[in-house]
């Protein structure tokens, strides 16, 4: 591969990536936070209490996440804990599916539905594939790039 088909495959992976943060971060912290400590709860990994917790603080975390790696910013440590983000939502999902528990809606983007459990941990196989080349090859037409010295 050639250095500027690299630095496309980056640059489209870092916004693919970050693109989806933002939007489930934003649908999520746009919608009253029991909607989504619901949708946690449903796992049967944390309690009530944790779960609203969680539902504060993860749009929040998801958002600005996102909005790091596309931007650029930290582009490989964004990248990176992007990718960690997704390793984790797929241990969620992968229990639950395991588990055989009754989720009709992930949660991934708020309550207004989502795919099956199946679905939705293969979208996640593909975003954790783009975290990946984000992380490798995501510099180019980054913030990071841009302040760097000559």
């Amino acid at each position: 591969m050639n250095p500027g088909t690299k630095d496309i495959i980056g640059l489209a992976a870092r916004l693919a990536v970050g693109g989806i943060f933002i939007y489930a971060g934003v649908t999520k912290a746009l919608a009253p936070a029991e909607e989504f400590a619901y949708a946690i709860e449903s796992y049967r990994v944390l309690n009530s209490q944790l779960s609203l917790y969680a539902a504060y603080v993860t749009p929040w975390v998801e958002l600005y996440a996102g909005l790091l790696l596309a931007a650029g910013v930290f582009t490989r440590w964004s990248a990176l804990f992007s990718g960690v983000m997704l390793v984790f939502f797929e241990l969620l999902l992968g229990q639950a599916w395991l588990r055989k528990l009754p989720i009709t809606s992930c949660g991934c983007f708020g309550t207004s539905g989502s795919n099956s459990i199946a679905g939705e941990f293969l979208q996640n196989l593909a975003f954790l594939a783009l975290a990946a080349a984000a992380f490798k090859y995501g510099r180019a037409w980054s913030a990071d790039r841009a302040v760097e010295k000559p």
